[in-house]
């Protein structure tokens, strides 16, 4: 698998075919996706914790650490997915919304080059 190659739904099918032969589906509530997707997401800060910028862009360069990132990465996606799964929500439409919503709220002629919001007014 690939990104140029693999599709949201392939991706969402590998993660309901792997809960599904443990039987998982009960543990797999919004509630329970959501918190273990933060808890994933706090580990992959780890990786970055007490370091400045400048070394968190060499940090993903190195091959251990940044297989050990991928890994969280990982983790992370495999939770976003599970609750696309049990919520029945279609990822690419909410990715695809919510940038309209971006595009509105971070006017290019605003926003470009900084990193701060556009004031309320703009």
């Amino acid at each position: 698998m690939n990104d140029q190659e693999t599709t949201v739904a392939q991706l969402k099918a590998l993660l309901a075919r792997f809960v599904a032969e443990r039987e998982w589906e009960p543990y797999h509530t919004p509630k329970n996706l959501a918190m273990s997707l933060a808890i994933e997401a706090a580990e992959l800060m780890e990786h970055f914790q007490w370091i400045d910028i400048k070394n968190s862009c060499e940090v993903i360069r190195e091959p251990a650490r940044r297989e050990a990132i991928a890994d969280e990465m990982a983790d992370c996606l495999s939770y976003i997915l599970a609750l696309a799964n049990a919520a029945d929500i279609d990822l690419a439409a909410a990715l695809q919304a919510k940038m309209k919503k971006n595009e509105q709220k971070y006017p290019v002629d605003l926003v470009r080059g900084r990193y701060e919001r556009p004031p309320r007014d703009a």
